[in-house]
């Protein structure tokens, strides 16, 4: 089945390298039958229908072939479509491809109305030719294909993400539906695509999520700084850079100025790095930045809900260090403290799998180094080694997530990068008063925000395929606490419970709509609230007994302070946040979510 979307600007041209690299997969897979399906979700910028049905219609007559059956579906209908890929691993394939120009060897032609800067790193990714493996806690290497994975699925479903490459995604990922049915995030069409927007309930969470990660940060010793999300491309360094980062960029034109949308805060701290007057007892010196944003433009057919963005919340530690040996000293510490902040948020050790990327040379000359990180992990990673290095760091490692789609993203991360300095112009002095360049280390404890959410997202999903009970980390539920009272003459014992339980920087709301009891309970189980008290004559008798529905517990009876306790004990530690919404449900807008 060939899932196709026809761009603006697409041309006869795009036709034909479509029919070669179907020719290609044909003859690998020894397939004899051709389904034609236009597939308009992959791309946003849609040519017209007459221009697409007339380009499908020529690559239909191109394919056909005596011994081939070609067939299409109508064009133009609204269809949705769910669809599983087994057996051979070429089963499964993203294509994309560009307009070029008739004359040999002329440059490819930019799409209408887009202007893009390909990194000289970006296009090597597609040329660059890696090794793979699994290394064990003692840092040894067995080969993926030697590999035995019957007691490690997930590591497996890691390593068929990376090596078959396959990002593009045919179906919806249940995160999308339940960002959509709890009323958290939505999809912005007045923007990009990959630019969301995030209504009251989604906004807490982000929020508190970033408190988070910048107070863990600051107690690891980072020192917070602000930069610009716009920079000059003529600057030499950034340019420079740029060419070195494999990520697709955003372009800002004023007057006759060319800039950029930062991909990262990576230059913004390199460039105070680099004005300041550093000492050698001053390394590490360790700047931290929560980006908001960060932009990347990705590839349209990769976008999907709060998985993969193009614009994003990302927090940013670097860490100068005077050399390779002090590197090794302060790799662990950030390793542990990603550990901790994934495990407080809401993560198991199991949620993720680790991923390692390094060179032959690195490799051979730190194996017992990589060794000890694989340790602190507890269990056997995915390594990716080449010959030669390519981009700016020879160490990097990943937590990465596996979602309900088998789909692997990056949470944690940090690198050893030995470029930079010395490309910014970063310098120390040391204990006999000369200059040296230092080294960076690259670290975001948590990843981006966005993926956090949806990495939460998705793990609920998991439990309920399992036949479980979504629902959120306790800290990060918009409500804790939802009162139900049995009639309208029980509200105002509602608000005196609400204000003892609010003293404790516990949510807490109330349904004093007119609905019965019965609704109420299911609605606010349907919006994962964790505790559920329905407010009565026996409550209004003595309000501090309640009988609590728990959510994937059952009902227990439980007194205020016992139920105080019980969610200070998955609270503490954590920011807290006032009630996103109105305290009492009468007086909520209803945030549309779109269909």
């Amino acid at each position: 089945m060939l899932l196709i979307s026809v761009e603006d600007g697409d041309d006869a041209s795009v036709v034909e390298q479509c029919v070669r690299e179907v020719e290609k997969a044909r003859k690998q897979l020894r397939c004899d039958s051709l389904v034609i399906y236009p597939y308009a979700h992959l791309s946003n910028r849609l040519a017209s229908p007459l221009t697409a049905k007339e380009l499908l219609g020529q690559l239909e007559k191109r394919v056909a072939e005596p011994g081939v059956s070609v067939h299409h579906v109508p064009f133009g209908w609204n269809k949705a479509l769910s669809m599983r890929v087994k057996g051979h691993p070429l089963a499964e394939q993203s294509k994309y491809f560009e307009p070029i120009a008739i004359q040999p060897g002329a440059e490819p032609r930019k799409k209408i109305g887009e202007e893009e800067i390909v990194s000289a790193a970006l296009k090597a990714e597609d040329t660059l030719r890696s090794q793979w493996f699994v290394i064990d806690l003692e840092g040894n290497l067995t080969p993926v294909s030697e590999y035995d994975f019957s007691k490690n699925a997930m590591l497996e479903k890691l390593k068929n993400y990376e090596t078959l490459k396959v990002r593009a995604v045919q179906q919806v990922p249940p995160h999308v539906t339940l960002m959509k049915k709890l009323g958290l995030v939505d999809y912005e069409p007045a923007s990009d695509p990959g630019n969301m927007r995030y209504y009251p309930k989604g906004r807490m969470i982000k929020s508190l999520l970033e408190r988070y990660v910048t107070q863990r940060v600051q107690e690891y010793g980072g020192v917070e700084v602000e930069t610009p999300i716009m920079y000059g491309l003529d600057h030499p360094s950034l340019a420079s850079y740029l060419n070195r980062f494999p990520a697709r960029q955003y372009l800002v034109k004023s007057d006759d100025k060319e800039y950029f949308l930062r991909f990262a805060a990576c230059f913004g701290q390199f460039l105070i790095a680099k004005d300041l007057q550093l000492t050698y007892k001053q390394l590490p010196l360790k700047l931290y930045e929560l980006t908001r944003y960060s932009f990347r433009r990705e590839k349209s057919g990769e976008l999907v809900g709060l998985r993969r963005l193009r614009a994003f919340t990302m927090p940013d530690c670097h860490a100068i260090v005077r050399d390779m040996n002090q590197a090794r000293e302060e790799f662990p510490k950030r390793f542990q403290l990603s550990q901790s902040v994934l495990r407080e948020i809401g993560f198991s050790s199991t949620d993720y799998e680790l991923a390692i990327r390094f060179t032959e040379e690195f490799y051979r000359e730190n194996k017992q180094f990589i060794a000890s990180i694989v340790r602190m992990h507890g269990r056997p990673a995915l390594v990716e080694m080449w010959r030669e290095r390519f981009f700016y760091f020879v160490l990097k490692w990943e937590f990465n997530y596996i979602d309900n789609l088998d789909k692997a993203s990056a949470l944690s991360t940090d690198q050893i990068d030995i470029e930079n300095a010395q490309r910014y112009g970063i310098a120390y002095v040391d204990e006999s008063g000369k200059k040296q360049t230092p080294m960076i280390l690259h670290n975001s404890p948590s990843g981006a925000i966005e993926r956090v959410i949806f990495g939460l997202l998705e793990n609920a999903g998991k439990m309920q395929a399992a036949g479980k009970v979504g629902m959120l980390p306790v800290w990060l539920s918009p409500v804790q606490v939802r009162l139900v009272p049995v009639s309208q003459k029980f509200v105002d014992t509602c608000k005196l419970v609400s204000e003892d339980f609010e003293a404790s920087h516990i949510r807490i709301d109330i349904d004093d709509r007119e609905e019965s009891v019965g609704k109420r309970i299911r609605e606010a189980e349907k919006e994962w609230v964790p505790f559920i008290i329905v407010i009565g004559d026996k409550e209004e008798q003595n309000p501090s007994q309640f009988m609590v529905r728990v959510r994937g517990g059952g009902e227990k009876q439980m007194s205020s302070a016992e139920l105080k306790r019980e969610i200070s004990s998955v609270t503490t530690g954590r920011p807290s946040a006032p009630l996103p919404l109105p305290k009492m449900l009468s007086r909520r807008p209803s945030f549309e979510m779109s269909s």
